[in-house]
């Protein structure tokens, strides 16, 4: 069982699951808590290998994504959570489309932030390069590099700190996994553009996000169930870098699905 916190509201009775991303944790959700338990039941959850539930998972040499999306599944079995709206950032939007393709009808919504939707020819040399020196370099030396090419903007040093912070709790183990798996990544995600989810979508999107914004927009344009919307002053880690203006526009859409 993946580790998890609840916060129940006394009255509504919908819930929404947080998904963080490769080499983060439920931590990266601290600036949402307050503003949704406001509204709505909250699920925060470490993925496997990551956070507090490393413990339960780090022996494992191997696993596939789809295994990830089914811990979520079973954990929300386990607590009697038929349906949710599904909020991710960065990889975990992945994991959440991966979650709709395995259980579909489970997500009431989704919202993506920072969202990969695409592996263009930069991520591609990032991701090769990767494979190609994690057994000469040390993986942190690697890790502050692709933050730095992600997040390379002097405003949002509390991003890439935070990314960084998260990387380094994951350990070099669970970073060469996710390494590992970016051939599954890179064949769910062309499944994904071809394949809308079975829930309406709102990607939120910092406007400095250089590296995946030109691919969500054009993305939009094709799917008919997705709206973007771009955060003014912010770049890929959108959920940290402008905090209110994500909670804002996320619990507004959540709610126009649950009305």
């Amino acid at each position: 069982m993946l580790y998890h916190k609840i916060f129940s509201h006394k009255t509504s009775k919908t819930w929404v699951v947080f998904v963080h991303g490769a080499g983060g944790s439920n931590v990266v959700w601290f600036r949402q808590l307050r503003d949704f338990k406001k509204h709505f039941n909250v699920l925060l959850i470490d993925l496997r290998g990551h956070g507090k539930s490393k413990a339960h998972y780090s022996k494992e040499e191997m696993y596939r994504f789809d295994e990830i999306a089914l811990d979520v599944i079973h954990t929300m079995d386990h607590l009697k959570i038929e349906k949710a709206h599904f909020v991710g950032i960065s990889l975990g939007c992945i994991i959440i489309r991966s979650i709709d393709k395995l259980s579909p009808g489970r997500a009431e919504s989704i919202i993506m932030g920072g969202a990969v939707v695409q592996f263009n020819k930069k991520i591609n040399v990032l991701v090769n390069t990767a494979k190609l020196l994690n057994s000469i370099l040390p993986y942190m030396w690697l890790y502050r590099l692709n933050a730095w090419i992600l997040i390379p903007s002097k405003k949002h040093t509390k991003s890439r700190k935070l990314f960084i912070n998260e990387a380094i709790r994951l350990g070099e183990k669970e970073f060469k996994k996710w390494l590992l798996m970016s051939d599954e990544i890179r064949h769910n995600l062309k499944e994904f553009i071809v394949k809308e989810a079975s829930a309406p979508v709102l990607y939120l999107m910092g406007e400095r996000d250089h590296m995946f914004l030109p691919m969500v927009s054009e993305l939009v344009k094709k799917h008919f169930n997705s709206t973007l919307e771009i955060i003014s002053d912010s770049g890929h880690v959108c959920n940290i870098d402008q905090p209110d203006a994500f909670n804002q526009r996320s619990i507004r859409f959540i709610k126009s699905i649950s009305a």
